[in-house]
């Protein structure tokens, strides 16, 4: 099932770091080869030896040994292995994960990958709910990292409830689906996302407002079920996911650039908040404030690249999905939006002030397709997105 794959497996510094060695075992008898990276918390819990010898590799702990950093071991780690699993995930490794910290070795691997890498949480009930948590938890899944668990139980501290790490069955059950094709393996999505920047001079623009977080996990949802993604994004706030083809631009020309040039493609998301305007005459030098007056800025409206690939006349995408950020009668406007736009469905939802969508972690969306609308509810910005690439994996098989 695992044969030939190479996992680099960081074990932190919890309780559940006993789970680890059972890990390791069944991982090797599906196998797989395993590569063991024991923080130094974690060898508080599980001894190197015992590692070393049910992994049968070397073992890896320090950020500064100087035979492996000789040859920038660290960075040779984090890219030969076919996958990182993190197991125990404590809440310390998650928060250095998403605030990007580099100060001990297994901190620094998870930083200089560009493999995917599979986190199993496992900390106090109390710590699992803290805000801090949830929102480390959150940055992480828009960043492309995959999750398995916790799951509900007696902890160790004598408490009960989520925290608790996922058996080693079941993290093996999620290495094996993240390493296997997906239901859109061979299927090419492009997904755009982030804001453009149209330019008043070299110093100003307009834009929509966005952050990204929503393209970006709808490219982690796809590329987690399979697919090749193209991913086009303006400046947004939220890092692009691991695994897709970047391309990065600034204007809504651009933006419509790239996505021409990235076709053929089975799918099309566009995700991206797009200006609809740019300024004809936007200044090559910064416009100074002087007793003329205020500046008159020309306005001209920008290419409709939704409109655009949707009304293709041949080598159209065979599921063209559009968004629709609305502040006042939200279906209505949605539901003519895609019949003008002549896309296949249209993703809406309110975006007025007092929802906390635009730049929050969660969303409220209603999917509108030909057979009508589909409230979906309130969730995590990354369950919508997987949601969203499980239907467009349907459409497309």
């Amino acid at each position: 099932m695992l044969a030939d794959k190479h996992i680099l497996l960081i074990i932190g510094g919890g309780i559940a770091a006993y789970k680890a060695l059972d890990l390791i075992r069944r991982l090797r008898e599906r196998g797989a080869s395993v590569t063991p990276v024991l923080t130094k918390a974690g060898s508080e819990f599980v001894t190197p030896l015992s590692v070393s010898a049910l992994s049968s590799n070397k073992l890896y702990s320090d950020l500064f040994d100087l035979t492996d950093e000789a040859e920038m071991g660290h960075i040779e780690l984090s890219r030969a292995a076919d996958l990182i699993v993190v197991a125990p995930a404590t809440a310390d490794l998650m928060a250095k994960m998403a605030a990007g910290l580099s100060g001990d070795l297994a901190s620094t691997l998870l930083l200089a990958t560009d493999k995917r890498v599979l986190i199993a949480p496992s900390m106090n009930v109390r710590m699992w709910e803290h805000p801090a948590t949830q929102r480390n938890l959150a940055t992480l899944q828009g960043d492309g990292i995959l999750t398995v668990g916790p799951n509900d139980g007696d902890m160790a501290c004598g408490e009960y409830g989520p925290g608790r790490m996922a058996e080693p069955l079941e993290i093996v059950a999620a290495v094996d689906a993240a390493l296997s094709d997906g239901p859109l393996a061979g299927k090419h999505v492009v997904v755009t996302s982030g804001p453009t920047h149209e330019p008043i001079d070299p110093v100003r623009y307009i834009a929509n407002r966005s952050s990204g977080a929503q393209g970006t996990a709808i490219a982690s949802g796809l590329l987690a079920l399979g697919a090749k993604v193209t991913f086009v994004t303006g400046p947004g706030d939220v890092a692009p996911p691991r695994g897709v083809d970047l391309v990065e631009v600034q204007t809504a020309k651009q933006m419509q650039d790239a996505v021409n040039a990235a076709l053929p493609a089975d799918a099309a998301v566009f995700a991206a908040a797009v200006a609809d305007w740019h300024v004809a005459n936007a200044s090559d030098n910064k416009i100074k404030k002087d007793k003329a007056g205020l500046p008159t800025l020309e306005f001209a409206e920008n290419p409709d690249i939704l409109a655009s690939i949707s009304q293709m006349a041949s080598g159209r995408p065979g599921l063209v999905v559009g968004f629709a950020a609305e502040t006042t009668d939200v279906i209505a406007n949605a539901t003519a939006k895609r019949e003008r736009k002549g896309c296949d469905w249209i993703v809406a939802n309110d975006v007025s002030p007092e929802t906390g969508i635009m730049g929050g972690s969660e969303n409220d969306v209603t999917l509108i397709t030909s057979e009508g609308a589909e409230d979906w509810p309130r969730m995590g910005k990354s369950e919508v997105a997987a949601r969203l690439a499980a239907r467009i994996a349907q459409a497309l098989s």
